[in-house]
């Protein structure tokens, strides 16, 4: 197995760059592992595929305000910030620009405007780690949430007017620098609907790094440094996923994310039932991974050499998913974070 192998060409005009509207118009390629058949739908469609029993898993993490801008309390230099992990209370860990200006000891000034006025911080920088990435620590957190702005991957080029549509409609637990984008083709509408099946919707917590965007460089990939992300799987959600396994119910994962923290807790558990999770997760799904409990996945287009593309290979099989995307992309699929959409069963 070599990254190579997950690599493809994608023209730049099928790189979404605006989410459809509304959010469950998206297309939806369906994918079944057992005969090797690829449909095309609507994303609300997606409820033909399910039924009653079924347990759909949701990634309830919100996108936080990580990017900031401030300048340096000694000289005046603009300084901007990339939130990229929370280390502890006030302490982040960020790429800073410039960067190679912004050393230990630096003290920067954050301003901006509030419902109750202006506001300001205080940030500084208390160490170094590798690639560039700085150890700050703020003055206020909660301020500090309400100083930033979203921001969107670094393919997106387009401005987005409404903050909130790089949001789940379900999300709950700020923490992700990034969406878990297979939940953005929902409305509450459809889940509703879904709901009225007598398909169970549970949540689980995953905090989205930077790092999802990253490319695999090393030919080989388990040469390549899996990144870290917190993940919460409460005994609530542990006991009912269990039940459905034991019931040979279905569970089906909304997401790459969402794959990877069951698939972590799973992996963490001593006994035959799944025990709930609060770590962070680094767990690298390649193909030849042995799935302990999703049975069928939710998932976007992801970029070629990617952790996320290998996972889904992993679930689908490599060949099987290289040639869905050479279709999606004849077809003119929309790609990447807020592209279509693909249900591998």
């Amino acid at each position: 197995m070599k990254t190579s192998d997950f690599d493809y060409h994608l023209p730049l005009e099928l790189i979404a760059q605006t989410p459809v509207e509304p959010r469950d118009q998206s297309q939806l390629m369906v994918l079944n592992r057992g005969h090797g058949s690829i449909e095309h739908h609507r994303f609300f469609e997606i409820i033909n595929y399910l039924r009653a029993g079924d347990v759909l898993v949701f990634n309830d993490s919100r996108v936080i305000p990580a990017r900031l801008k401030g300048r340096k309390v000694d000289t005046g230099g603009g300084v901007e910030f990339l939130l990229l992990r929370r280390l502890e209370a006030a302490v982040w860990e960020a790429l800073a620009k410039p960067g190679k200006r912004v050393n230990i000891g630096t003290r920067v000034e954050i301003t901006g405007d509030s419902a109750a006025g202006s506001i300001k911080i205080w940030a500084e920088i208390i160490g170094e780690g590798q690639n560039g990435i700085k150890v700050v620590s703020f003055s206020d957190e909660r301020l500090l949430l309400q100083l930033g702005k979203i921001p969107l991957p670094p393919y997106i080029h387009t401005p987005l007017t409404e903050p909130e549509r790089y949001q789940t409609v379900y999300a709950q637990a700020p923490g992700s620098v990034a969406a878990p984008t297979a939940g953005l083709h929902f409305t509450s509408e459809l889940l509703s609907q879904i709901e009225q099946m007598g398909v169970s919707c549970l949540f689980v917590t995953l905090h989205v790094g930077l790092d999802t965007f990253s490319p695999v460089r090393e030919e080989d990939p388990l040469k390549h440094p899996i990144h870290k992300e917190y993940g919460i799987l409460t005994q609530e959600a542990a006991t009912e996923l269990s039940r459905a396994k034991r019931e040979g119910r279905r569970v089906i994962c909304v997401g790459t994310t969402t794959v990877r923290i069951v698939e972590e807790a799973a992996k963490a558990s001593k006994a035959s039932l799944l025990q709930p999770f609060e770590d962070w997760a680094s767990l690298f799904i390649l193909p030849g991974y042995r799935f302990r409990m999703v049975d069928a996945l939710i998932t976007n287009f992801h970029l070629p050499r990617s952790t996320l593309l290998m996972l889904v290979a992993a679930f689908g099989g490599r060949d099987f998913i290289i040639r869905a995307y050479g279709e999606a992309i004849a077809r003119k699929y929309r790609f990447y974070s807020f592209g279509d959409a693909m249900l591998i069963l």
